[in-house]
């Protein structure tokens, strides 16, 4: 990290065990990720409630290379077992943001788009052309929002292709 550690205790006193934890669980996030310039930790204590003995709060906040990673979990009765699940969740975020760096995560690019070239209502299913003069077929069940009889030859639709019985067939039609 480039900037040290921050730990900030509200409402209670961190003893040097529960400090030298949270130095540690931070540790291995920075071999994790290396690319940490800032964490900072808030432990806290909310005001005790009468029906429920005290529970903490562990918050991290993380900053990274575009972008800032916040970790707030649901309180707990046990300040370690809070401090875990929050360092926990801080690597699984950290996982996910490198996936996303990496591009491993698959993007879903827009789906293509086609014209609707021929329309038979009174049996309900039409044909699209795609951008490369391909014909596919279309049922009116694959028409998103019900909108099979309000389309009209010549709509611009985007579609989802999928293989029939006898050859391509849209499984999803959604007008434009």
């Amino acid at each position: 990290m480039e900037i040290p550690l921050q730990i900030t205790n509200r409402n209670l006193e961190l003893s040097d065990a529960l400090e030298s934890e949270i130095r540690k669980r931070a540790e291995k996030l920075d071999k994790f990720y290396s690319r940490i310039t800032r964490c900072k930790v808030v432990v806290e204590s909310p005001h005790r409630h009468s029906h429920q003995g005290k529970r903490y709060n562990v918050q991290i906040v993380m900053t990274v290379p575009g972008a800032e990673l916040v970790v707030k979990r649901n309180p707990h009765e046990d300040l370690y077992v809070a401090i875990r699940d929050s360092f926990n969740a801080a690597r699984r975020q950290l996982e996910d943001y490198s996936k996303r760096q990496r591009g491993d995560i698959k993007q879903h690019g827009e789906a293509p788009v086609a014209l609707i070239s021929a329309l038979f209502t009174d049996k309900g299913y039409g044909f699209i052309t795609t951008a490369d003069n391909q014909e596919i077929y279309f049922h009116k069940n694959s028409v998103l929002n019900s909108d099979f009889n309000r389309l009209e030859v010549g709509m611009k639709v985007r579609y989802a292709e999928g293989q029939g019985e006898k050859g391509p067939q849209a499984t999803t039609v959604t007008v434009i």
